[in-house]
């Protein structure tokens, strides 16, 4: 019997990109969601090469000795304060060292990690599209204004308690001037860290396989 292979159906570039030789040890950290295995078939799309290992499986001393290219955290239930698992140490010890992305709880503990509070923002979305506005730059270069985002969260970052060494990098737009609402995104100012509130990887979000390529 021959062996079968996944048939990517997605209609979105489902084309693969040559091997990346900087991404060669990309580890991703599965913060027990189901979303973490889309992250990864659009990281190893775009030629990353991938080892996942749940939040509670490796210490940050195994970590630290797999020599990682680039860190990637993973979406996940809960809050970041308590239900990261290695995540946060993670983060802690690469920043500066080696590129770091985030997604959803992965930014929230990116936000956390360097100082800022993440609660409730008093709406529950799951599944749910918002048209997100950004700063054009780092995951958002050369994508435009006002593309929806999915978003699966009741949690996020708050506006009062950003940390000085972050940047909000993207938001949903509130008001008729179009003022910064629940925060989408944060930068970092110096290392090469970023995180998003939504999930790029969902095929409702437009464009997301650029941000993860960014």
């Amino acid at each position: 019997m021959s062996n079968l292979g996944l048939v990517d159906h997605s209609p979105f570039n489902a084309e693969p990109a040559a091997p990346i030789p900087t991404a060669s040890n990309l580890v991703l950290i599965d913060n027990y969601d189901s979303f973490t295995w889309n992250v990864y078939q659009y990281l190893c799309l775009e030629g990353a090469t991938v080892t996942v290992y749940r939040n509670d499986e490796i210490t940050i001393d195994q970590l630290i000795a797999k020599n990682p290219t680039q860190l990637v955290i993973s979406p996940g239930p809960g809050h970041p304060e308590k239900d990261s698992g290695v995540s946060k140490d993670a983060i802690r010890h690469f920043a500066g060292k080696i590129p770091i992305f985030g997604v959803c709880m992965g930014e929230q503990c990116i936000y956390s990690v360097f100082g800022g509070t993440v609660e409730k923002t008093g709406e529950i979305l799951h599944g749910k599209t918002s048209p997100l506005r950004h700063d054009g730059k780092g995951v958002y270069a050369n994508l435009p204004q006002d593309i929806p985002v999915t978003r699966y969260h009741s949690l996020a970052g708050t506006h009062p308690t950003l940390p000085e060494c972050l940047e909000v990098s993207s938001w949903i737009a509130v008001g008729p001037d179009g003022g910064k609402g629940v925060i989408m995104g944060v930068r970092h100012k110096e290392y090469v860290i970023e995180g998003v509130q939504y999930h790029p990887e969902s095929i409702l979000t437009e464009e997301g396989r650029l941000q993860i390529k960014n």
